[in-house]
């Protein structure tokens, strides 16, 4: 426990575990020592397909998604194969992947072991949803709180909250905030310079945070942004005519990431029985990747292995009308804006490998 209570700031990726307290169904059997649920919000980077069905244009349900991904399913997964969340679950010997809430038929398993009401394109200004048709942060709730009720029926009220009791919440949101509704339509910025926009978002963080906890979150893992400037796509359009990495959006992440971190500790002094909360600062380890790729095996990090690389992105990325690099292995990034798998891996074994002592496990 720090000064600041239960809530923790942790400077570098870390993620929480929690002790599962009591023996549940088959099903939901719980292992001592070990999280046994993992449950997700946010945007396109942990969203395994919730977008599917929505009336949306963000969606990766087509190829060239999924070409690595078991059966080359496009899952609707931004990735050639799995996502962040899928690596956590396997790294904690939770499950192979964590499925979508919407769209799926799940069996009691599924729904014991977790699911991701992720979105993407969503974000913490109530702006962003509404622009790209996605589903809102709050939404999500909703749909946790469905997702709940399910699991009560299936098991019961008493071994429903062993569950959460059990569950690492992971919470990774914002960066379409800044990227898209600040800098690329640019809808806020008539109203809001950078520090006043990251305060908005602040408004959504906190309030997103105390209502994960109202509903029985006891781990949360947030996830803060990466460095925004550097991913193709924001090369293309705030880089220049070299694309180099758009500074001015890598200093929006940074004090985003930097006041967040403000806001936990603050909270931690104001709130008393809130939920162990870990910051997961992604900045530097994808930096890292973009500046010295070669380093984890990387060839090409400032472009896409869609099309040009340069904007392709969601259905301006299909297998129809653009080309895919012949080894995704060689790049950082699939598409103009999410890493492939094995960069996603890079980051989640970054987590693993080096932050064990924050996992307890």
């Amino acid at each position: 426990m720090t000064p600041a209570g239960h809530w923790q700031v942790v400077p570098v990726a870390a993620v929480v575990v929690a002790l599962a307290m009591a023996a549940t169904p088959a099903w939901c059997g719980t292992m001592e020592n070990k999280v046994t649920v993992v449950i997700v919000f946010g945007d396109s980077i942990v969203d395994p397909g919730n977008n599917n069905d929505i009336r949306t244009g963000v969606k990766a349900n087509h190829a060239p998604y999924g070409k690595d991904f078991a059966g080359h399913v496009a899952t609707g997964r931004f990735s050639n194969g799995l996502v962040p969340s899928d690596f956590i679950a396997q790294g904690l010997n939770v499950k192979q992947l964590v499925p979508a809430y919407l769209g799926v038929q799940h069996t009691p398993e599924d729904l014991c072991t977790g699911v991701s009401f992720a979105s993407a394109a969503t974000g913490f200004d109530p702006l962003t949803p509404v622009i790209a048709r996605v589903i809102s942060m709050e939404q999500q709730l909703v749909y946790y709180d469905e997702y709940r009720s399910k699991l009560v029926g299936i098991v019961g009220e008493g071994e429903t909250k062993q569950i959460i009791d059990g569950a690492l919440f992971v919470v990774c949101a914002g960066t379409d905030d800044i990227a898209n509704t600040y800098y690329t339509i640019p809808v806020r910025r008539v109203e809001y310079d950078i520090p006043s926009y990251v305060d908005l978002l602040l408004v959504g963080v906190e309030s997103f945070l105390r209502n994960v906890s109202m509903r029985g979150a006891k781990r949360i893992g947030f996830v803060g942004l990466p460095p925004i400037g550097c991913l193709p796509s924001q090369r293309t359009l705030g880089g220049g005519l070299h694309r180099s990495c758009a500074l001015e959006r890598n200093a929006a992440a940074q004090l985003y990431n930097t006041k967040v971190q403000e806001l936990i500790r603050e909270l931690g002094k104001d709130m008393v029985g809130f939920p162990t909360l870990v910051y997961i600062d992604i900045y530097n380890v994808v930096q890292d990747l973009v500046d010295h790729g070669e380093r984890y095996g990387f060839r090409e990090t400032t472009l896409g292995c869609c099309g040009t690389g340069t904007i392709e992105v969601s259905t301006r990325c299909d297998a129809r009308f653009d080309s895919v690099c012949d080894d995704v292995s060689q790049h950082v990034f699939f598409d103009s804006y999410h890493p492939t798998q094995p960069a996603y891996k890079v980051i989640v074994d970054y987590i693993f490998d080096h932050y064990r002592q924050f996992l307890r496990v």
